[in-house]
C-alpha cells in the first residue's frame, strides 16, 4: 500500500470509533418522522396515517389496489394544530384539525397565532386533493356506506346526508336535554344510538330516523354507557354501572361494578346477561379503544379486569358461554376485528411484558398467535381487505412508523430519512429491582457508550399519567416517544439512565396498578423511586453522589417529592408540569381532583405531597411548564417556584406561553429538553 494511501487509512481508522459513537443531536430525534395514527377505510382498500415531522403534520395514504403511497396535505408550520383521522370513502378523506377547548372555552393555540384557530372538519378530495370544510367540530361520526355523516354540538346532533354532495349542508337531526355522545348507527343506517351524560346518572337512547323520534332504552339510576348495536339492529347491549351518590367523587385508580346489558328493542326489555364480580370496571371501560362489541349473532365482546388483568371477553347474548379470549397473565390494549368478522386483532404484552405485539384470536375457536416481530414495538391493529393489516410500530432506535403486513411480506409506510441516527442509539436493557416493601419493579436501563471503569452521573426518569409504562424501544404515545429520545440524548451525553416504571403504572396488572397508598392517599410508589436510586448507586457505572430526577406531569410530582424528601440523595431535578399539593388540587382543579378527594382525605393528601416537606430541599431545580395546561394548573408551578424562592432554594423557570399539558409543538420539546441537558450538566456534571 503507498504511504499517502496507508495515512489516509489510519485517519480514517482513529476517526471509525467516533463516528459510531457520535452524540445524535437532539434535534435529529426530535423532529424525524413520527406516525401519531392510523386508519383504514370501511371496506379495508385504502389506509391513511397521521405524520409529524418536525412538529409538522401531514396526512399519508395508500390505496391497497394500486400500492402507491401519497402525501395528501401540504401544511407546512410547527403550529400544534392537531390531526385526527375521521373517515374515508371511495371519493374522499375526512379528518379533524385543530386542538379542544380550555374550561374558559378558548382552544389550544400553541404557536400564539393571531387569529386563534377553532378545530375544524375537514373534507378533502382524493381524486384532485382539494381542501373543504364541512363543520366547525372535533367529533363526528360517518355512517355505513360512506355518506351520511353525523356531530354533535351542545344538546344537538346535526346529520350531513350526503358528505358527496358537492355544497354539504349540516341539518339538526335531533336534540336532547344535555347532550348526546357516543353516537353509532344502526347496521342498516336508520337508527342512531347515543348516550345522554346527566352528571350522576346517564341513559343510553336511539333516534329513528324514519319516525323522527327518540327512545329511550332501560332508563334507570345508573351510568349507561357504549351501545353497541347487534348484527341485525333488533338489540342494544350496553354498559351499565351504579350511578353517583351522595359526596361520590371521580377516582381514577379506583374501580367501580359493572353489567354488560341487552335490550330488545321491539318489546323495550331490557336485562343483564354479566356482572362483574367485584370492582372490576372503570379502567375497563375507560382506557381501550372499544369496550364493548356485537360483532356476531352468538358472541357480545367486552373488557374485564375481574382476574386481575385488562382482558377481552365474550359471552352469549343470553349470558352463557362466557370465554376469556387473551387469556395469561399480560394486558390487552387496544383491538380491532377482522373484515370477516372470524378474528380479534389485539395489543398486548403477553409473553413481552417490556413491548407490545399484535396478536390475533379466532372467535370461533379461541385459539390464538402473535402476528408481528418480537423485537418490535407495535400497537393499534387495523384489519384491511384481503387479510392484510396495518399497525403502528416502534423500535429502539427508529420512531413509530406506519407499516403494512400480509403473511410474511411488510412494507413499511413511512420510512425513516436516510439522516436520522439510528446507528447512534443504545439499545435499553430490561432490569427489575425490589421496593422497600417487596415489590418487582421494572425499568429501562440506558448506559453511555463505552462507560468504561468511569464513573458517570445518573439521573432517574419517570412517566406521568400514572397509568402508564416506559418500554424498550420509542412508545407508542408521542409524550413518551419525546421522552425515550430525551433519556437515549442523555445517555449519548454521558449519563447513566433509569426509567422507572412504579406502581401505579399499567403493564403489570390490576393490582400494580391499583397499589395501596399511592398518589394522594400515601405516596407509596415513592418507595419505587428510593429503589431505583439504590440500583443506580450499586452500579459500576455511577457516581452515587451525583444523580438527578426528572419527569414531567406525575413524573414532576415525583420529581419533587425526591427533592423535597431527599435532597441528600437527589442532587438535581427538572421538574416538567408536576402536581405538588395534591389536597389544592383536590379542592380547587375540580370536584375531587380527579382521585376521589374528599375533606376526610386533604390531610393525607397535603403530606403525601412534595410541599409538605420543602424544609428538607436543598437541591436545584428547573420548573417547566405551558400556562394553558389544561391537567395541572400552573398555579402548582408558581406556587412551588414562589416557596423555594422565599426558602432559598436555587430554581430556574422556563414557561411557555398558550402550550398546553403534553406540548403540542416540536419546538416546545426541543427547548425544553435542551435546558434540561443544560441544566443537568451544570448541577450534576463534574467540574
Amino acid at each position: 500500500m503507498q504511504p499517502c494511501r496507508l495515512l489516509r487509512a489510519f485517519v480514517m481508522l482513529l476517526m471509525m470509533p467516533a463516528a459510531l459513537h457520535a452524540q445524535p443531536s437532539l434535534e435529529s430525534l426530535l423532529t424525524g418522522p413520527y406516525v401519531e395514527s392510523i386508519m383504514g377505510s370501511e371496506n379495508g382498500d385504502a389506509l391513511a396515517w397521521v405524520t409529524n415531522r418536525n412538529g409538522v403534520r401531514n396526512i399519508g395514504y395508500t390505496d391497497l389496489k394500486s400500492g402507491e403511497i401519497k402525501t395528501l396535505t401540504r401544511f407546512s408550520a410547527d403550529d400544534g394544530l392537531g390531526i385526527s383521522l375521521a373517515g374515508i370513502t371511495e371519493d374522499f378523506l375526512l379528518f379533524h384539525r385543530g386542538n379542544g377547548n380550555n374550561r374558559e372555552g378558548y382552544p389550544a393555540n400553541p404557536a400564539s397565532l393571531p387569529n386563534t384557530p377553532e378545530v375544524q372538519l375537514l373534507r378533502l378530495h382524493l381524486k384532485d386533493l382539494r381542501l373543504d370544510t364541512l363543520a366547525a367540530t372535533g367529533n363526528s361520526t360517518l355512517g355505513p356506506g360512506g355518506k351520511a355523516l353525523l356531530y354533535s354540538s351542545g344538546n344537538r346532533v346535526y346529520q350531513i346526508p350526503d358528505i358527496g354532495h358537492e355544497n354539504p349542508k349540516a341539518e339538526v337531526l335531533f336534540e336532547v336535554r344535555s347532550g348526546a355522545g357516543s353516537l353509532a348507527f344502526s347496521p342498516d343506517g336508520g337508527r342512531i344510538a347515543f348516550v345522554s351524560p346527566r352528571k350522576d346518572h346517564s341513559f343510553i337512547g336511539y333516534f329513528d330516523r324514519e319516525n323522527k323520534s327518540v327512545h329511550w332504552v332501560a332508563p334507570g339510576l345508573s351510568i349507561d354507557s357504549h351501545p353497541a348495536w347487534s348484527p341485525d339492529g333488533n338489540s342494544i347491549a350496553f354498559i351499565r354501572s351504579p350511578g353517583n351518590g351522595k359526596d361520590q367523587l371521580r377516582n381514577l385508580m379506583g374501580g367501580n361494578p359493572f353489567e354488560v346489558w341487552v335490550a330488545d328493542l321491539a318489546s323495550g326489555k331490557a336485562r343483564s346477561i354479566w356482572a362483574s364480580p367485584s370492582d372490576d370496571g372503570g379502567f375497563a371501560q375507560y382506557y381501550p379503544n372499544a369496550p364493548l362489541r356485537w360483532p356476531q349473532k352468538g358472541r357480545i365482546l367486552f373488557y374485564s379486569e375481574h382476574e386481575g388483568w385488562l382482558h377481552i371477553y365474550a359471552v352469549n347474548p343470553d349470558g352463557s358461554g362466557l370465554t376469556d379470549l387473551t387469556p395469561g397473565a399480560c394486558e390487552v390494549e387496544n383491538s380491532t376485528l377482522s373484515k370477516d368478522l372470524k378474528s380479534l386483532y389485539y395489543t398486548s404484552n403477553c409473553t413481552d411484558l417490556n413491548r407490545r405485539h399484535i396478536w390475533a384470536t379466532k372467535l370461533d375457536t379461541g385459539a390464538s398467535e402473535i402476528l408481528t416481530d418480537r423485537s418490535g414495538i407495535q400497537t393499534h391493529p387495523v384489519a384491511l381487505a384481503n387479510g392484510a393489516l396495518a399497525f403502528r410500530e416502534g423500535r429502539f432506535n427508529a420512531p413509530t412508523t406506519a407499516v403494512l403486513q400480509k403473511g410474511n411480506n411488510r412494507k413499511i409506510l413511512e420510512p425513516l430519512p436516510g439522516d436520522f441516527p439510528k446507528a447512534q442509539l443504545q439499545e435499553p436493557q430490561a432490569v427489575t429491582f425490589t421496593s422497600q416493601d417487596g415489590l418487582t419493579i421494572h425499568g429501562q436501563l440506558f448506559l453511555p457508550p463505552n462507560p468504561g471503569k468511569k464513573k458517570h452521573p445518573a439521573v432517574i426518569f419517570m412517566h406521568g399519567g400514572p397509568i402508564r409504562q416506559m418500554l424498550l424501544g420509542y412508545h407508542y404515545s408521542g409524550y413518551y416517544a419525546n421522552a425515550y429520545s430525551m433519556n437515549q440524548f442523555m445517555a449519548a451525553r454521558g449519563y447513566v439512565v433509569l426509567s422507572v416504571n412504579f406502581r401505579a403504572g399499567i403493564g403489570y396488572g390490576r393490582d400494580f396498578r391499583r397499589a395501596d397508598q399511592q398518589g394522594p392517599r400515601g405516596a407509596s410508589e415513592y418507595r419505587d423511586i428510593l429503589a431505583g436510586a439504590a440500583y443506580l448507586q450499586a452500579h459500576p457505572a455511577v457516581d452515587a453522589n451525583r444523580i438527578g430526577l426528572w419527569g414531567g406531569s406525575y413524573g414532576g410530582y415525583l420529581t419533587a417529592m425526591g427533592l423535597a424528601r431527599n435532597s441528600d440523595l437527589f442532587k438535581a431535578g427538572v421538574d416538567l408540569h408536576g402536581v405538588h399539593d395534591w389536597a389544592w388540587r383536590g379542592r380547587d382543579f375540580s370536584p375531587g381532583g380527579g382521585w376521589g378527594l374528599g375533606s376526610a382525605d386533604m390531610n393525607k393528601a397535603y403530606h403525601s405531597s412534595p410541599i409538605s416537606e420543602l424544609q428538607y430541599w436543598k437541591s436545584p431545580v428547573l420548573i417547566i411548564s405551558g400556562d394553558d395546561d389544561r391537567n395541572v394548573m400552573i398555579g402548582q408551578s408558581i406556587d412551588l417556584k414562589n416557596r423555594l424562592d422565599a426558602l432559598g432554594v436555587y430554581s430556574e423557570v422556563l414557561v411557555f406561553p398558550d402550550e398546553v399539558h403534553g406540548f403540542l409543538r416540536t419546538e416546545s420539546w426541543l427547548r425544553a429538553y435542551l435546558a434540561a441537558a443544560d441544566f443537568f450538566d451544570r448541577f450534576l456534571k463534574a467540574d
